[in-house]
């Protein structure tokens, strides 16, 4: 049986294979450890199989760039992706998010969300010389979305035209990532600017965990202790303590 007859929406698995290509122009990659038992995830949801995978490196600039696929039953997929800097180096969070199910995706969302009061001059100058790309159907930010970037684009594709223009922004996102990246020079670790920036890590990470829905379905899929132990540890990890 086919992907499309068992419900699985194919843009999935197309923008995590962006992504992946993506990581590869990334300066000085490298595979970032997992716990094992958190790589690779099997649970049940209401009666529903539910499975999770999740892919770590790193890179110079970016402390963390996580990518998370999950599935649950034959339907509903997911798809995390958060890029995190490492506080010394001026760089954005890259975050991008896909809900898709039963053959239509619900929501896709992508940003270089600022850590501080504003984005990098050469990040947006970047990001103004992109094409632009419409979509026909945008979508309200959620209430706690006040960390994303006046870029952030929240948006449900209407037929397969947009879902390939979906992955071209996000392809568009990280390419002016990796451009900032490869410039960015680190300060200090003790340098005022650098420990705003870790203050402003700390409270992007506090409003991402804001998003109850996560939480809600990780519980009834394990338990409140695994949950927490999920999000606090690899979906929104504080960054390490600046000594």
């Amino acid at each position: 049986m086919s992907a499309a007859a068992l419900g699985i929406h194919p843009l999935v698995d197309a923008l995590a294979e962006r992504i992946r290509g993506c990581w590869l122009d990334l300066p000085e990659l490298a595979p970032l450890a997992v716990d094992p038992d958190l790589e690779a995830i099997s649970g049940s949801l209401d009666g529903e199989d539910l499975f999770i995978r999740n892919e770590l490196h790193s890179s110079r600039g970016l402390r963390k760039l996580h990518l998370e696929t999950a599935r649950l039953g034959a339907g509903l997929q997911i798809l995390h992706c958060v890029f995190f800097p490492d506080p010394r180096y001026d760089l954005p969070v890259f975050g991008a998010d896909i809900v898709a199910g039963r053959g239509v995706v619900s929501a896709a969302i992508v940003d270089l969300s600022p850590v501080t009061g504003s984005l990098p001059e050469a990040v947006v100058r970047r990001l103004e010389a992109l094409p632009a790309r419409p979509f026909s159907q945008e979508r309200e930010l959620p209430a706690w979305g006040t960390i994303f970037s006046p870029y952030v684009r929240f948006v449900r594709p209407a037929d397969a035209a947009e879902e390939q223009q979906f992955i071209a922004v996000v392809t568009d996102f990280l390419t002016v990532l990796a451009a900032a990246s490869r410039e960015a020079e680190p300060q200090p670790i003790d340098h005022p600017d650098t420990v705003l920036r870790h203050q402003g890590q700390l409270s992007y990470c506090r409003q991402q965990k804001q998003n109850d829905k996560t939480r809600r379905v990780l519980e009834k899929a394990f338990n409140p202790q695994w949950a927490d132990r999920y999000i606090e540890e690899l979906l929104f990890d504080d960054p390490l303590p600046l000594t």
